[in-house]
């Protein structure tokens, strides 16, 4: 048995020939010179380096094909039918409507989700309506790093940002239609810090959240991206962005006036930053009029998982995501998508015990969520069952956007007379197709007709994933999902069993 993924994926388009594939390898078992060259090999063949990363980023995602040997579908759901926690035993009160999903947390500045949801950071793709969305359900959402790259705009002097217009439009895409849940976060990677990005944001735009990057589960380095020529590797190393091979280096000089320059590539630094540095960070950009912090976490090593967790309280941060493997949003390396980082449901297992060593010192807990390939309810439950009691919030990233991208696209393709098929049954207008529409209404007023039917498709997902979850605490006779324990999963395997019988630190 092998969980290693064949030489063929998605990231690339690429594809095996044969029928017969070697499991360690993953390469075709006959493997002829005759191959027109439409594996991954093949392709490392011509585009070289290039194809550590997918070829297929930009319009689209793309995100983990390993089948991991475990994960949140070796639980089932337990059930009950007697009881009443969290609500009256009377029929009246003890029934789906009445199970109090809100969630808040915040140290300083209280934050109140209406679903125990957050958005993690993307900004790719429709973007506006994965943040509006997000304001219209009532969670927090994240402007993912290096957000200033979509800016053509963009002004540096002096190795400082000083022009940065379009992150006006990326806050109001959520401000617009805030309504007293949630908020909206911005991200910093370390260029972002270097840059002045969070004095920048706070002084011309009001920011007052702000989310520290560690990593991600597809991505525990930064990114590699090659540059068109020395003219733009000057630009880019002008502005303290490393470049690599050095285009002010003599020797890369007379090779360039001699035609035989190599590529140039923009390096994006990793975070070194240590408890001295982010400490007195955090004190300065809270005086200066952030109000909430963040910490976004990966599947690292487990003494670093317990050091960021530590960080987290000693700096009084508000809520640290920890994104589990099995995720991916198109700029990430495509073996390290497959291969890297602790699978969702052990990175919880690790945050848990870590969560419980701190309580039991008496320390300040920040809000801890989990995300990494969430896109259902049942998901949802487990994630939060499994946490007990630690799991503040799940983070659906991937998903949610795909219902940005996909009910913007129905929408459009209603207004021209051509629905898809799989829809026409439900209806022909957009009052028939968006059943949610009439909710909105509700918060909204009539303004909600004009809404964006990606943003409105973000809303009505998240919706579905709130309604089926009440469904599952009902069931288990939890009408607050705060009493959401260990006890509310079954094992359905003995890893899963392993995982459910060990004491809790």
């Amino acid at each position: 048995m092998t969980f290693q993924p064949k030489l063929a994926s998605a990231f690339n388009d690429t594809h095996l020939r044969s029928r017969h594939i070697s499991p360690q390898s993953g390469m075709c078992s006959f493997c002829t010179e005759e191959c027109d060259g439409s594996c991954e090999i093949a392709l490392a063949a011509v585009l070289g380096k290039q194809t550590v990363y997918p070829t297929n980023t930009g319009n689209n995602q793309v995100a983990s094909e390993k089948d991991y040997p475990i994960d949140f579908s070796h639980f089932n759901i337990n059930g009950r039918v007697f009881g009443a926690l969290g609500a009256q035993p009377t029929y009246e009160e003890a029934n789906i409507y009445h199970v109090n999903l809100e969630r808040e947390y915040g140290k300083f500045h209280r934050v109140k989700l209406a679903m125990p949801f957050i958005l993690p950071a993307l900004i790719k793709l429709n973007w506006q309506d994965y943040f509006a969305g997000a304001a219209m359900a009532g969670v927090s959402c994240v402007i993912g790093e290096e957000a200033r790259d979509k800016d053509p705009d963009l002004r540096i002097e002096n190795k400082k940002v000083i022009a940065f217009p379009a992150l006006a439009s990326m806050l109001d895409a959520f401000r617009k239609y805030d309504r007293g849940y949630g908020q909206i976060i911005l991200q910093a990677n370390v260029e972002d810090d270097l840059l002045g990005i969070p004095e920048y944001a706070i002084r011309e735009h009001g920011l007052e959240a702000l989310e520290f990057k560690f990593g991600q589960a597809a991505k525990g380095t930064q990114p590699v991206r090659k540059l068109k020529n020395r003219v733009q590797a000057l630009e880019k190393q002008s502005q303290g962005i490393l470049v690599f091979p050095d285009p002010s280096d003599p020797e890369i000089i007379e090779k360039d006036k001699a035609g035989i320059c190599p590529n140039f590539y923009v390096y994006t630094r990793l975070p070194l930053w240590d408890e001295e540095y982010i400490i007195g960070r955090i004190e300065n950009l809270r005086e200066m009029g952030i109000r909430n912090f963040y910490f976004k976490m990966a599947g690292y090593d487990r003494a670093d998982l317990e050091r960021v967790i530590r960080l987290g309280s000693a700096a009084q941060v508000d809520m640290i995501t920890f994104d589990g493997a099995g995720g991916g949003s198109g700029y990430s390396p495509c073996k390290m998508m497959n291969e890297w980082s602790l699978p969702t449901l052990l990175l919880e297992e690790a945050v848990c015990d870590i969560a419980e060593k701190v309580k039991a010192e008496n320390r300040y807990l920040p809000a801890l969520t989990i995300t990494g390939g969430f896109s259902s309810e049942d998901q949802v439950f487990k994630a939060l069952a499994y946490g007990n009691k630690n799991i503040s919030c799940v983070g659906i990233c991937r998903a949610a956007m795909t219902a940005a991208m996909t009910a913007k696209n129905i929408g459009e393709r209603v207004k021209n007379a051509d629905i898809p098929k799989n829809m026409k049954q439900f209806g022909d207008t957009v009052e028939e197709l968006f059943y949610d529409l009439a909710d909105l209404r509700s918060l909204y007023g009539k303004a909600a007709d004009d809404f964006s039917l990606g943003a409105v498709g973000v809303y009505s997902f998240l919706n579905k994933i709130d309604f089926g979850l009440r469904h599952f605490a009902a069931l288990n006779r939890k009408f607050d999902i705060s009493y959401l324990d260990r006890s509310d999963l079954i094992a359905l395997t003995n890893a899963a069993k392993e995982l459910l019988d060990k004491k809790i630190l």
